[in-house]
């Protein structure tokens, strides 16, 4: 009963490991965190360039082309996950050997 608990004790770094293994996961939530509208989410130029490993300029022109569906209300541009993912499906390639 009259232990003192100091901070190599096992327990305490257990539960210090814990802790921040549950920050990571609150971060990571978080910072993946999408709300949807209707059940569809939206993305920016922003979101989408880093997903697809496109830079905004090109999301741009293929705006321009009519290559890519998207929304623009007022100065911002949205980008339907549904619509993104059917053209990336339409537009595969298979490998040949």
């Amino acid at each position: 009963m009259g232990e003192i608990i100091i901070r190599t004790n096992k327990e305490v770094l257990q539960y210090f490991d814990e802790m921040k293994r549950a920050s990571t996961l609150v971060d990571f939530i978080e910072s993946n965190y999408a709300p949807s509208l209707n059940g569809e989410r939206y993305m920016t130029d922003t979101e989408l360039a880093g997903m697809l490993k496109l830079s905004k300029r090109t999301l741009l022109e293929y705006r321009n082309f009519g290559k890519i569906p998207y929304y623009q209300i007022g100065g911002k541009i949205l980008y339907r996950e549904s619509d993104i993912e059917r053209l990336l499906a339409e537009n595969r390639q298979d490998a040949f050997r």
